[in-house]
Formats: C-alpha cells, sequence, structure tokens
C-alpha cells in the first residue's frame, strides 16, 4: 500500500530524469513555427466561425474575433495531421507559447476534428462534447480555424482560441 503512495512522487521523478532539456524543445518549437502562412479562407472555415459565435451570442458570451497569426498556427497543425493521416493535439504546448509570444495570448485552447463533411456537423460535435464545448464557451477574446481536406477526401480541423 505504501508503495502505491509513492508511484506517482516515482513517476514524476522518472519524467524530470529522462525530459529533453529546454534547448531541444526551443529549437523544436522554432521548427514548428518558422514557416507560418495564412491560407485562404475557406467557405467551410467562415461558417464554422459563425456557427460558434451564433453559439457564444446565443448564451449571452462575447462573439470572438478572428486573428491571422491564430489562422496561421491553427494551419501548420492542420497540415501537420493531414501529413501524419491522424488527428491529435501534438506539440499542443509549441503552439500554445508560441501565441503567448507573439499575439500577446495569456490563455490558449483548441479543438481538433477529423472527418466531418460540414460546418454544422463538426461544430454540433464540438458543442454535444463537454470538453469542446466548454473551449468554445470559455473566456476568450479570439479565434481561428483551419480546415483542409486530405489527399483521401477527409477534412482535418484545428480551432484554436486565445485570450488576450
Amino acid at each position: 500500500m505504501k508503495l502505491l503512495k509513492k508511484l506517482p512522487l516515482l513517476a514524476l521523478l522518472a519524467i524530470l530524469t529522462f525530459s529533453c532539456t529546454t534547448d531541444s524543445i526551443d529549437e523544436k518549437a522554432d521548427a514548428l513555427v518558422e514557416n507560418l502562412v495564412v491560407p485562404p479562407t475557406k467557405t467551410i472555415e467562415i461558417e464554422i466561425l459563425e456557427l460558434i459565435n451564433n453559439h457564444r451570442l446565443s448564451l449571452g458570451l462575447n462573439p470572438l474575433a478572428d486573428l491571422n497569426i491564430v489562422k496561421s498556427v491553427a494551419y501548420s497543425h492542420t497540415d501537420y495531421m493531414v501529413d501524419k493521416n491522424e488527428v491529435s493535439h501534438d506539440n499542443f504546448y509549441t503552439r500554445s507559447n508560441y501565441l503567448k509570444s507573439k499575439a500577446g495570448a495569456k490563455k490558449v485552447s483548441e479543438n481538433v476534428a477529423y472527418g466531418y463533411s460540414s460546418a454544422e456537423s463538426v461544430v454540433n460535435a464540438w458543442i454535444r462534447s463537454d470538453g469542446h464545448r466548454a473551449t468554445i464557451e470559455g473566456d476568450f477574446s479570439n479565434f481561428n480555424i483551419s480546415a483542409e481536406k486530405s489527399d483521401n477526401g477527409k477534412w482535418y480541423f484545428t480551432n484554436i482560441f486565445i485570450k488576450k
């Protein structure tokens, strides 16, 4: 029983012992965000942003303003997911730290999705999920979205929210 109480401490010690140095983390972050671009906005992306803001307004919440730097970071992640052919939050802290540094964000969150074919279907799925809905309804000031189709015709989505 005493071993079970010490297990979390041992796990933390192992993580700290084998973690990367801050230099390698910074190098990886730089590599992921050095070539950011703002792609042209797609109709599905505009629809998603409008649906999210309409949902927020229906609850008496402030609408969120879009921000190009958020779109460029979202696009870099969506492109990454398409390349890997899987939905993920990989490298979220890199995106978050970049937006805190370059966009003045105090708080960052994101929703990702895969396979939905319309703005309504992806937003409805996020709203039905407690965690995703909490992000959509959270205390944020700006957001943006990237929606990209893979070679097999499936949509991938990254929706990033920030509080300035």
